[in-house]
This record gives C-alpha cells, structure tokens and sequence, in this order.
C-alpha cells in the first residue's frame, strides 16, 4: 500500500492553522512570527514532511520560463500587456508561457488545476469575469508558487498587483461629459463580479454626485465587453422612459457597439448623445465620428506587472505591491455636443 506523502495541509490541520501560513512560515517570510515558525518546523518534523519540489524549489532551480493567464490574446489591450510583458522577460533571458481562458471561468480553473508547475517559475493572470471564486489561485499561492495579477484583479488574495487608474479615469470620462453640456448620463457596464466594473462605476456615481446630477439606476447596464454587448446595452437604454443624452462605457469595444447602435436609430452622435470609451483602442481613432476614450497604458502594464513577478520569483520573501498608473482622458468627436 502506497505510504501517505505528508503535505502542508496536513501540518496545516496538525496545528490548527490555516495552509498559507505554513506555506509562509516554511518560507521564512516577513510575516510569520518566529514562535508560529518554530511550531511550524517542529511538526513539519515530526510529520516527516519532505517540501514538494514544485512548491518550493522554483527559485532555486530557474527554469526561467513564466506563464501567463490571460482571458484574450485577440484585442488591442491585452496584444499590448503581452508585447510589455515580453519585453522584460526576454530581456532577463526568461521565456514566456501563454493560457488562455477565453474568459471562462471553468476553463480558469482547468488551466489552474493543470498547470505545468514544475516548469514555470511564476504566473502573471488577469481573471475571467465570472470568477466569483479564486481559491484554486489562492492555492497556488500557498504552495509557494510566485502570483501577480494585472488589470483584472481579484479581491482577497494577498498578493502583487499592477493596475490602471479605473476611478479617477472614470471620474475624468463622466466629468468631460458634464462639462460638455451632457446632463443624462448613462454608464453601461462590465460584469457585475469584476473589480475594476466596480471602480469605473463608482468613478461614474461620484462625478455625477459633484456636479449634483441624479443617479437613475435604468441608466446603468451590466453586461459583457464585447461590441455587441455594447448594441445591446443602447437599445435597452432608449427603452427607458426617459432616454439619457449621453454614455460612458466600460470600454472602448462596448462604446462602439453603442455608437453602431446610436447611427441604426439614426441618433447623431455627439449633438444628439455624447458617448466616451476607455482604453484608447486603435479603432477610436478609425470609425466616424472618432472616439472620446481613456487611455490606459497597458505595454507599461505588462512590463510592470512582469518586472515584479521577477521580484517574487527571486526573493520568496518579498512582500506584495500594488501599482496603479494614471489613465489620461483623450478627448475627440463623439463628445461635441455643438
């Protein structure tokens, strides 16, 4: 009969403490006193607990070779992530990885749950929308696996992440609007679970709160990011019993489905409803009329988000940061009101 392989949750349920942080007790970080260390070593011990090559020898061994986890490869923001990313890798001779999980939340966690370990000496994600849970990131965290999250980040979960400025970008959007005569300003939406749906909102609410424009909740739509999802948002607003005379989108590929919606109701865009994105998507610049938007940086993104992971992966103990970079608003055609 195959002997029991002793691993840290059993240490874990020994002590009756959680799994990080015998992970982190076991990798000596700053933030595990030297009293739960002791214990930590001392059962570890008497458990015979022999460390999983995989969770703890990704430092030591450089494999050189990171993975990525990311929900498309396809647009212009995260193409651009990719190309920031890449920079810095390649420049320290490291090799990249790409999963994609075409922003399913099942096909995350298969990723997560398949990962090729034993060849990856960390992981750069941006989560799928939908990931109500992110326990199987969290896991791999625990198993000593260096873990950055950029642009889509996750709440709860210590770790590092890199992300562009949502509120005040959001802010400046909704403020642009209002100083261009707008008055009925609706906001559709990402994802309800998302983090940053949640900053860019709440930068909408309190630029109307300034300007003591009222909040309609009919104004606010939540969906998906894609062009069509932002069609669709548009012909749901104009159902409203009062129609908004202008839009701020989550992103730039919803602003322009919400423009292509506004030209088949023959509303013109800009005199008759204003209608700013965010992102700074090349085909802002393109379609007519062209797009007010904020800009984000994502290339500087990528290689933030990779120059830190590489922190991680060389000092197990170096504790996470958050950076957030400011996001310019880029004014255009679709917010001439006159």
């Amino acid at each position: 009969m195959p002997r029991h392989i002793v691993t840290i949750k059993d240490i874990a349920g020994a002590l009756k403490i959680s799994v990080s942080t015998v992970s982190r007790a076991l990798r000596d970080t700053y933030d595990v006193s030297k009293d739960t260390r002791e214990k930590v070593l001392e059962a570890a011990r008497e458990l015979r607990y022999k460390p999983n090559f995989n969770a703890t020898g990704l430092t030591n061994r450089g494999t050189h070779n990171i993975g990525v986890v990311l929900p498309y490869i396809t647009n212009f923001y995260f193409s651009n992530v990719i190309t920031g990313v890449q920079e810095i890798a390649y420049g320290r001779e490291f090799t990249v990885t790409l999963f994609l999980t075409n922003d399913s939340p099942e096909r995350e966690m298969t990723i997560t749950q398949n990962l090729p370990i034993s060849s990856l000496d960390g992981l750069l994600v941006s989560v799928s929308s939908g990931s109500n849970s992110c326990g199987h990131f969290q896991e791999l965290i625990d198993e000593g696996i260096p873990v950055v999250f950029f642009d889509r980040v996750v709440s709860g979960i210590r770790a590092s992440m890199v992300m562009q400025d949502d509120y005040n970008g959001a802010f400046a959007a909704v403020e642009h609007l209002v100083k261009r005569g707008y008055k009925r300003i609706a906001h559709i939406a990402g994802p309800k679970d998302m983090t940053f749906t949640h900053k860019r909102l709440k930068g909408y609410i309190d630029a109307l709160n300034k300007y003591k424009i009222p909040l309609r909740e009919e104004w606010i739509v939540y969906s998906g990011f894609t062009q069509d999802w932002g069609e669709k948002d548009v012909y749901e607003l104009l159902k409203c019993k009062e129609v908004p005379d202008a839009i701020f989108a989550v992103n730039d590929r919803k602003a322009i489905g919400a423009m292509i919606a506004l030209k088949n109701e023959k509303i013109v865009i800009g005199k008759e409803m204003g209608v700013i994105g965010f992102a700074n998507d090349p085909i802002a610049t393109v379609i007519t009329p062209t797009l007010s938007t904020v800009s984000v940086p994502s290339f500087e993104i990528g290689r933030k988000s990779c120059e830190l992971l590489l922190k991680h992966i060389k000092k197990s103990n170096f504790p996470p940061e958050e950076i957030t970079l400011p996001c310019p608003l880029i004014v255009r055609e679709s917010t001439i009101k006159n």
